[in-house]
């Protein structure tokens, strides 16, 4: 059955609309009109623009999208979700934001201790993967897919874990440079590591997992977080399997190979990139020994 007849409202989220639209907007602001207000502030590259337009629109597709109530009706949608929201949006949302106002946010006075003890690498790397993992424990997931309150906290909470997890990586700022070229790619792996045992409990499961992919109460449950009211108590829903033509253990195994695949991919980009500039910088550094040898072929001992 097509999802079109949960209506307009569920299927593209005006308000998630204008909440992404306004932080756009802010965005553009701060680095337009209004960016000669603060101190040491450039002007935003291309690329940069590019890369932060490209996260906000992924972020409305995948969190506001057809795709987010998709996600309600199958698992496999859910995990391509999860993939996108906090493995390529986050790493995107630092490299589109010019450096002085990346400084300018996480100088301030109560967010700087908190970055300063959250983003440690040992500390990042497990808070996320262990808030991942948790999250997709059959109690935890079933109680937070069915609850307004707690499936909001844990969304912004794991997003939140994602960001200091990839800040490490990307970040631009040599004050909140943590990792060298050969930790950041030993950083890389570790996290492939960890997810890894997460997305096997989902594969390789025997039976589905989650009540509200298979019991028609938690589903009609679930559906109410993105469902209005009105419009839900007006269908005559018998479960999941109206909208989903996979078997729901093969729906689920497919989520987690889904996002395993996602995760090698990103990682595998992010080791590139990481890799790239630590060669750019090593040769960087051995022309400036060059210049100085050259200029001082004598140096005193």
């Amino acid at each position: 059955m097509s999802i079109s007849i949960f209506g307009f409202q569920a299927l593209w989220s005006p308000y998630f609309f204008f909440f992404v639209s306004v932080i756009t907007a802010v965005y553009f602001l701060l680095i337009g009109p209004f960016r000669n207000r603060f101190k040491n502030s450039e002007p935003a590259t291309l690329k940069q623009k590019l890369l932060f337009l490209i996260s906000m629109i992924l972020l409305y597709l995948f969190k506001g999208g057809p795709l987010d109530l998709l996600g309600h009706l199958m698992f496999s949608a859910h995990m391509t979700q999860m993939a996108v929201v906090y493995l390529v949006i986050p790493p995107l949302l630092i490299l589109g934001t010019p450096a002085w106002l990346l400084r300018l946010v996480v100088n301030q006075p109560i967010i700087r201790p908190l970055m300063k003890f959250f983003t440690k690498p040992l500390i990042a790397i497990f808070v996320f993967n262990g808030l991942f993992s948790l999250y997709h424990m059959p109690l935890i997931f079933d109680v937070v897919k069915t609850d307004m309150f707690l499936h909001a906290l844990t969304t912004i909470v794991i997003f939140l874990a994602a960001f200091i997890m990839w800040w490490p990586l990307v970040n631009p700022l040599e004050e909140w440079q943590t990792l060298s070229g050969i930790k950041k790619i030993g950083y890389i792996f570790a996290n492939g590591i960890l997810l890894t045992p997460a997305c096997a409990l989902i594969i390789f499961a025997e039976t589905p997992l989650y009540a509200t992919y298979t019991d028609p109460q938690a589903w009609a449950n679930a559906l109410q977080l993105c469902v209005p009211a009105g419009t839900l108590s007006s269908l005559d829903l018998i479960g999941p399997q109206m909208f989903n033509s996979m078997p729901l253990l093969e729906d689920q195994r497919t989520g987690g190979v889904i996002m395993k695949i996602i995760q090698e991919i990103v990682y595998g980009a992010i080791l590139s990139y990481v890799f790239f500039q630590w060669v750019r910088k090593e040769r960087e550094q051995d022309e400036l020994e060059e210049k100085a040898l050259l200029l001082n072929p004598y140096p005193s001992e």
